[in-house]
């Protein structure tokens, strides 16, 4: 039987970046085949241009025994040949129903109209048998996180998809969708699908991948068999001679309230109250969907909420403007670097600026950033480099630097700071925002990776609903968590 992927020799390169280098990668038909390496390492561009959404500059593919002409390789012809991408960041259309977005670009017509009635039958039946929970007929607006991947998915298996190329799929999910959506991929897989999984996380890789392909450098630098433990993994992937080193953290005496939440209610938050203390790291913990962006944003000032106090310090700030808020200390690492962290057509040294522009003046600007972008490992650090020609990953490592390296920092919220960086850039982003805390900072720290709110927070709130639904200890088990986060303790 053909290899149901097969490349070789793959070449590309962005200006004087090379992406990839030679690559070799063979996937073989009904396995799950796991793609992993550091920041920048050429994993994501290795999938677009599995899917024809980037252009090779040189090699050769074949698609289930099947050549494949990198010249003109586009993803409607990968579409053709059975491959689907479920990309990081979904491609929906909240307004929609998930009928209409598995459909959107190929609505089956009756006398020249949208078979809606058809479609959803078709989709219901495609959804049932690859065992996706999915109703065709609710918005997407109204799915959690973790539905609106089985949309995606479900998405590429009605266009035929009979490879799926999944980019960082668990980024965003709670321990109980990583567990749902590892299941579907099982069964996908048991009835002859072949997924092929780009993930920072080893212990996915560990628990679901058959074969797992290392990159480093847009080079292939290793192939292991399933049964390869995650240690092994971690130094295959990193460069001879790097440690990752786990932050340690001793809970010192926290000092006076850096951030007082007073009875905050608006969006999905129905009456929230806590405090940070100077030198302590808070955790929030919960499904996604479930107010903890509300509250950051409310925190950061990006939205008013309906009712309720923020108290930064102590000065009541719940209508202060976002550079009244910065100037009292406020840092903010926001849950999606795109809308909110980020301009992806300025360059490095723009963005690094963002929100300091009185501090930083324009003279000089390019060696100042020069020196942060070396200082977080942001590659390639070139500050007239456009952010969006960078991984992700490094985009995350420049937000993160920019806000870790605000003078006077006194409160850091920083939602999901780690999402989609490597082993060693998480442990390093670790271990600056532990520093910041040593430092007398207040930490609040949104993740929806349980280890890393056991790794760095001294107290945990769970949010269900809008509401805290407990307070816990780092070291809560994930049956208390998962049940508290998808209101089955109640």
């Amino acid at each position: 039987m053909s290899a149901a992927i097969a490349a070789s020799g793959i070449d590309k390169r962005f200006g004087a970046v090379a992406a990839n280098r030679d690559v070799a990668l063979t996937v073989e038909p009904g396995t799950i085949h796991a793609v992993v390496g550091e920041n920048g390492a050429g994993k994501s561009t290795l999938l677009h241009i599995l899917y024809g959404e980037i252009r090779a500059d040189a090699g050769r593919l074949a698609i289930a025994g099947a050549d494949v002409d990198l010249a003109t390789h586009a993803p409607a012809a990968a579409i053709a040949r059975g491959v689907g991408l479920v990309h990081q960041h979904f491609m929906l259309v909240p307004t929609l129903t998930v009928a209409e977005n598995v459909i959107l670009g190929r609505e089956p017509s009756r006398r020249g109209t949208v078979d809606l009635a058809r479609a959803e039958k078709e989709i219901a039946r495609v959804a049932a048998e690859a065992e996706l929970a999915v109703d065709p007929r609710r918005r997407i607006a109204d799915l959690t996180v973790g539905e609106q991947q089985r949309v995606e998915i479900l998405k590429a298996l009605w266009r035929g998809a009979e490879i799926l190329l999944l980019d960082e799929p668990t980024a965003v999910l709670s321990p109980p969708e990583v567990k749902e959506l590892f299941r579907v991929l099982g069964a996908l897989r048991d009835a002859g699908k072949t997924v092929v999984l780009v993930t920072h996380k080893l212990d996915e890789v560990v628990a679901v991948a058959d074969a797992t392909t290392v990159m480093r450098g847009g080079r292939v630098v290793a192939g292991l068999a399933r049964g390869t433990s995650a240690a092994e993994i971690a130094r295959a992937i990193l460069p001879e001679g790097v440690v990752i080193a786990t932050p340690s953290r001793t809970a010192g005496t926290p000092g006076a309230p850096v951030l007082a939440v007073e009875d905050l209610a608006g969006g999905c938050l129905r009456g929230v109250s806590f405090n940070v203390r100077a030198g302590e790291i808070v955790g929030i913990a919960g499904v996604q969907g479930n107010g903890q962006t509300e509250l950051v944003l409310a925190i950061a000032g990006l939205v008013e909420p309906e009712r309720g106090r923020v108290v930064l310090g102590d000065a009541d700030v719940t209508k202060a403007t976002v550079a009244a808020r910065l100037a009292r200390g406020l840092g903010h690492i926001p849950d999606d670097r795109h809308h909110r962290g980020a301009v992806l057509g300025f360059n490095l040294a723009e963005n690094l600026r963002l929100g300091r522009q009185h501090e930083i003046p324009s003279g000089g600007l390019d060696a100042w950033a020069r020196a942060r972008l070396a200082a977080a490992d942001v590659r390639p650090p070139e500050p007239k480099a456009p952010l969006r020609t960078l991984s992700g990953g490094n985009q995350q490592k420049l937000v993160v630097e920019r806000e870790l390296g605000r003078p006077g920092l006194r409160l850091l919220l920083a939602a999901e700071p780690t999402r989609g960086v490597d082993i060693g850039a998480a442990a390093a982003i670790h271990a600056r925002i532990a520093a910041a805390a040593a430092a007398g900072a207040g930490v609040l720290l949104v993740s929806s990776d349980l280890g890393e709110l056991r790794t760095l927070a001294d107290r945990m709130l769970v949010f269900y609903r809008g509401r805290i639904a407990a307070e816990l200890a780092p070291g809560a088990s994930d049956e208390t968590l998962g049940a508290l986060m998808t209101g089955a303790a109640a």
